[in-house]
Parts: C-alpha cells; structure tokens; sequence
C-alpha cells in the first residue's frame, strides 16, 4: 500500500492532470439524476446532517436540469424518506436513533422535502423516493433509462462518498457512460469527498468541472436544433 502525507484534495487533482487516464467520454443522450437535494443534507442553518461544498452547488443543478429539459431529456430527482416504523430503513437504520438518524427522515417530513432552491418541473420531471444509497435501488430508474434509449447518466447531490458513489457504481455496472460534475456534489468533509472523487474517476466514471458538461449539453443542443 501506498503511503503519502498528501491530502486526500492535493492526491485528487493530481488525479485530474495525468494526461494517461482514458475517460469514457460522452454518450449520445443522457439523463441527469440529481441525488438527494432534500433539507435534511442541503440545509446546513437547519440540520446538523447537511453538507455544502460548493455553494453554487444548486445553482449548477438547476442549470443543468433546465438544458437536459431544452433537449427533451429526462431529468431525475430523489430524495430519502421512512415509515414512521423506519421498517423500511434495513439494518441500515440500526446504527443510531436520534432526530437526525437516516432512518428518521419520515415522509412529508421538512427533512424529507426537496431544498426550497430546487427548480423541480412537476409536470414533466420525475421524482423517485429512495430507501438506500443508489438510485439505482429497488427504484424505476433502470426501466426508465431502457425506455429513454440513454448510453449516459449524469448523477449530482450527495454525498460523494455515499448516495454519489453507489449510484455511480450501479450506473457503470449496468453499462452507461457515467459523468459526475465536480461542482455539484457535496459531503459533510473535505476528505471523504476528495477521496471519493479520486476513486471515481480512477474507476467508475468521469469526474469533470461542471462547465465541460454545459459545453457539452450546448453542442447537443445546437446539433438537434
């Protein structure tokens, strides 16, 4: 194992630069699933479970949904919520049981509702409850993706070192092109988030600044226009 005095920020740009890392690259169409931007994790004024790395982080979110809608494509959001038995949690409810456990989140729950920031289309946009960290698991996403004919998952929220890398995991596993934007996923530490970036971009996807994304949605968007 290699041992470094490095942060886990400084190993992860360094990532970035070698030039020898082949990116998967940009499929033809995609769809954008944004993870979790429920209060429970964006709201830092209000609970002690939310996280911020980039401020603009929603901002970016908002922008990207509203290309994806410009070219027709599906545009995901999810967010977590238990019954008020938290039967539903797993043994991933176990760990703890206070006001801010994960398994505490209860439907229609301030927790549970989607940042007041969020620019969710109602009427076109679809919205999946999740119970584990991919969106992936035991939701439709899957199904809808097939019927999309989409070759590229764009996934942002949080965390990185959670919700992201499972969905980013799942997501390669099944086959897609899988692109996260740096700017738009958060964690509660500088540390796990880096960490975790490096890993998926040396494994599992294509971590890029969230601009080369928005490049590439407006040449789609001049292609089909």
């Amino acid at each position: 194992m290699i041992t470094t005095d490095k942060t886990a920020k400084e190993i992860f740009f360094e990532v970035k630069k070698n030039p020898e890392r082949v990116p998967f690259g940009f499929g033809k169409k995609a769809v954008l699933v944004n993870v979790d931007p429920q209060k429970a994790y964006t709201r830092k004024d209000l609970y002690k479970t939310a996280y911020e790395a980039d401020p603009d982080q929603l901002s970016h979110v908002n922008a990207l949904s509203r290309a994806f809608r410009t070219l027709g494509w599906p545009v995901i959001w999810t967010h977590v919520a238990y019954l008020d038995s938290a039967e539903d949690a797993g043994v991933w409810g176990t760990r703890t049981d206070t006001p801010d456990s994960l398994q505490n989140i209860k439907y229609d729950s301030d927790r549970h509702a989607f940042d007041d920031r969020c620019e969710i289309d109602r009427e076109r946009d679809v919205i999946y409850t999740k119970r584990m960290p991919s969106a992936f698991f035991e939701t439709p996403l899957q199904s809808l993706l097939v019927w999309h004919q989409v070759d590229t998952v764009i996934i942002t929220g949080g965390s990185t070192s959670g919700c992201i890398r499972a969905t980013a995991v799942d997501s390669l596993s099944r086959g897609y092109r899988t692109i996260v934007p740096i700017e738009c996923v958060a964690d509660k530490h500088e540390s796990y988030h880096y960490a975790n970036l490096t890993d998926l971009h040396l494994k599992y996807a294509d971590v890029l600044p969230v601009a080369e994304v928005q490049s590439w949605l407006k040449e789609r968007t001049k292609a089909t226009g």
